[in-house]
């Protein structure tokens, strides 16, 4: 497997090539659209200066034409009729067109600089063949020659292209080292995340990650961090879950099971025998709703696929919950006040909302002491629908209210065993509004009574 580090060594060397080809083909294009007309032209006012001397002074013009070679230029001089003569370093290729010797000699300037062709990897500044000169008609002694000429790169410019070179080599090996350097800054944390990705597959959630970094990395670090932790969490509940599943079967079971075996005996009063398969009965009852309850929370997890949504009234909707909980209402006197406008209408799945207001409201029947009140009241906004069942009993102390929504969490665990009641009526009841993109939230405080509000888009 690559490592990363490799990864990055090789794509360092392959941008750093592709920059070098494409640096030096945009420098190509410059060169042949802008300076070489421009070098051409330079090249010929100094060939037409060398022109002038020679003319004035023919019996120096040896001298001064290996004075010029020496100072940087490659000339070739020729009469057209076999007499040539080369001063300075010699062309590399002596590919001079016959025709262009001749219209030189005729009086013609040859602007074979300016001519030279296009090549996407041949720069003509440095290419120096004969064809890639200027040409100057020169007449002297009587006696009419051309004069070709180009500068001698290498001799003009010898040092400093060692220079540049040793400057861009350094320069690439240099930043090669320092971005594999610096690179380690990057691939370290990746490094360390993998290592902590593996621990937390073994089940190890107690990790610690630097999350300081405020770039990209950091923040992975720290949403890693938060996964962790939730996963943490989740495991947890989930081994509490079991363990809370496991206690609510085998309670029942046992009982039943006891009372099973005393039943088969048969020399029991018919009262005791009542009571017994009573209580059998009871337990019986408390298991059936336990599985049913596991079985539709296990349902509302598969998500919103399941619900059958339609607009309707939510005061009839609620108004058909406050009839079935009546006569437990009358029997604590209890006073209700429904304040929910029969205009309000809500779009949802109308069996599982209903469960929603019957567990709220039941919830509160069941809470608070003879004699108290309750009050469901829906808001209608612009966007939602905010329902809130506001009850004046005893109310719930703080710390208990972060766990109100959990599977088989009970305030009070004794009573509300004793009542038969299972600890997931809450839970399946956020569900219910989160698969409604809902929202729902508890206030409570000890002796001034609990307040569920269900907050509802329209839409």
């Amino acid at each position: 497997m690559k490592s990363l580090y490799y990864r990055v060594f090789l794509i360092t060397l392959a941008v750093i090539f592709a920059s070098s080809v494409l640096g030096f083909l945009a420098s190509n294009v410059y060169y042949h659209m802008k300076l070489k007309p421009f070098n051409d032209k330079k090249l010929v006012d100094i060939a037409e200066n060398m022109r002038l001397f020679i003319e004035s002074d023919p019996a120096d013009m040896e001298r001064y034409l290996h004075n010029a070679a020496a100072l940087g230029y490659e000339i070739y001089v020729t009469d057209g009729q076999g007499e040539a003569r080369f001063y300075g370093k010699s062309f590399r290729q002596q590919d001079l067109n016959e025709q262009r010797v001749a219209d030189v000699l005729g009086g013609s300037v040859y602007h074979g600089v300016a001519q030279f062709p296009n090549k996407p990897f041949i720069s003509g500044f440095f290419d120096n063949r004969l064809s890639n000169t200027v040409g100057v008609p020169i007449r002297t002694s009587g006696k009419n020659y051309a004069l070709f000429m180009r500068p001698d790169v290498l001799l003009q410019f010898g040092e400093l292209r060692i220079f540049f070179a040793l400057i861009g080599l350094l320069t690439i090996i240099i930043s090669i080292l320092l971005f594999l350097i610096s690179t380690r800054y990057i691939v370290k944390p990746i490094t360390r995340l993998t290592d902590a990705t593996k621990r937390l597959a073994q089940g190890n959630y107690n990790l610690r990650l630097t999350t300081r970094r405020r770039d990209e990395i950091g923040q992975l670090a720290s949403h890693f961090m938060t996964m962790s932790r939730e996963l943490e969490r989740v495991d947890l509940a989930r081994q509490q879950f079991v363990s809370n599943v496991s206690h609510e079967i085998q309670s029942p079971l046992t009982s039943i099971q006891g009372f099973a075996k005393v039943l088969a005996k048969g020399e029991l009063p018919e009262e005791e025998r009542k009571q017994y398969a009573s209580i059998v009965e009871g337990e019986s009852r408390h298991l059936s709703l336990l599985s049913k309850q596991l079985l539709q929370l296990s349902s509302l997890e598969q998500g919103e696929e399941a619900l059958n949504k339609k607009r309707f009234s939510l005061h009839g909707h609620i108004r058909q919950v406050v009839d079935m909980l009546q006569w437990q209402m009358e029997e604590k006197e209890l006073l209700l006040k429904l304040s929910v406008s029969a205009s309000v209408t809500v779009y949802g799945d109308e069996v599982l909302l209903q469960q929603v207001w019957s567990n709220l409201l039941d919830n509160a029947v069941n809470h608070i002491p003879r004699g108290r009140s309750i009050e469901v009241r829906a808001e209608d906004g612009p966007m939602h629908v905010a329902v809130t069942f506001k009850d004046t009993g005893e109310g719930i102390a703080p710390e208990h209210l972060p766990f109100l929504f959990d599977r088989f969490y009970r305030a009070d665990r004794a009573r509300e065993r004793a009542s038969g009641r299972t600890g997931l009526g809450l839970a399946i009841v956020k569900r219910i509004v989160q698969l409604h993109k809902g929202n729902i939230e508890v206030s409570s405080s000890p002796g001034a009574g609990t307040q569920f509000t269900v907050t509802l888009p329209k839409l």
